[in-house]
């Protein structure tokens, strides 16, 4: 019985001297959640002003895995080319981009998820679409690490259900 015991102590003295829970916090997701949101306000300022690098400073470089119009770029180059050659030149044909019905799920201390509606207003083909995307925290830093678009055209007709 007493060897029991002792155990049972022993057990307790450990679980008391263990760190808190892996989990993030309350407080850890606010301050990711922030850090995301504030991701996200950079990328839509870079490509308002033309900067399609520093729009895509927000994506893993190289890493990124990117999925629109039913296909898959060709990494960090390969969407930065995209953007570029279908979107530069001038304000006009760039347009002006907004993201808005934003939510964050933090899924683990270096995870979470973004979805999120996006608009992109110019005369030329204007667009409106979803943003699933999953962040990872690297070297400190929060990056989107996959990055998945379906657009619409805002002028067709909605879909029926």
């Amino acid at each position: 019985m007493m060897t029991w015991l002792k155990m049972l102590a022993a057990l307790l003295l450990f679980a008391a001297a263990m760190p808190a829970s892996a989990q993030p916090s309350r407080v850890d997701d606010a301050a990711a959640k922030a850090a995301i949101l504030k991701v996200v306000a950079d990328m839509e300022a870079a490509w308002n002003r033309g900067d399609f690098a520093g729009y895509m400073a927000g994506f893993r470089n190289p890493g990124v895995i990117f999925v629109s119009g039913g296909r898959i770029q060709d990494g960090w180059q390969g969407t930065l080319d995209h953007y570029v050659h279908d979107y530069g030149g001038s304000p006009e044909r760039r347009g002006t981009l907004h993201f808005y019905d934003i939510d964050v799920d933090v899924l683990a201390p270096d995870a979470a998820l973004l979805i999120s509606h996006y608009r992109l207003t110019r005369s030329e083909r204007a667009q409106q679409g979803i943003n699933t995307r999953l962040f990872r925290k690297v070297d400190g830093r929060w990056v989107i690490a996959m990055n998945h678009v379906s657009s619409y055209d805002p002028a067709a007709a909605p879909a029926v259900k």
